[in-house]
């Protein structure tokens, strides 16, 4: 089994930045694709970003290109979600995830797909 911790969530004006972090524990993760997923009051939790075992593929949700990027490092077993010009329909819970059934060499964009997911970090964004 793998643990995933996420941290880095917290209140920022909108227009700030924050840069979410997921360690990995029980296992390496390195092997395998990673996602951010977000899930926001009254609202199904969605995908965000996913990156490839090796970090050469890249996807992200359409409401957060050119704002999110998504990176890792494999030899720290940690995945990254650095976020930039944040807006108030940003604020949700965060949550990292792994896809732990395939090879990493693809990514899936289905929250489906992954089944090891972190506790959750909250982000809050001021107006």
């Amino acid at each position: 089994q793998v643990q995933l911790v996420e941290s880095g969530g917290g209140l920022v004006e909108a227009g700030g930045s924050l840069r979410l972090s997921c360690a990995a524990s029980g296992r390496t993760v390195s092997n395998y694709a990673m996602g951010w997923f977000r899930q926001a009051p009254g609202n199904e939790r969605k995908i965000v970003a996913a990156i490839t075992s090796s970090g050469d593929m890249k996807y992200y949700a359409d409401s957060v290109k050119g704002r999110f990027t998504i990176s890792r490092d494999n030899a720290k077993n940690t995945v990254y979600l650095q976020m930039n010009s944040l807006k108030p329909e940003d604020a949700a819970v965060y949550y990292c995830a792994a896809d732990l059934t395939y090879s990493g060499i693809y990514y899936s964009t289905l929250r489906s797909a992954y089944n090891s997911w972190g506790q959750g970090t909250q982000v809050t964004v001021s107006s």
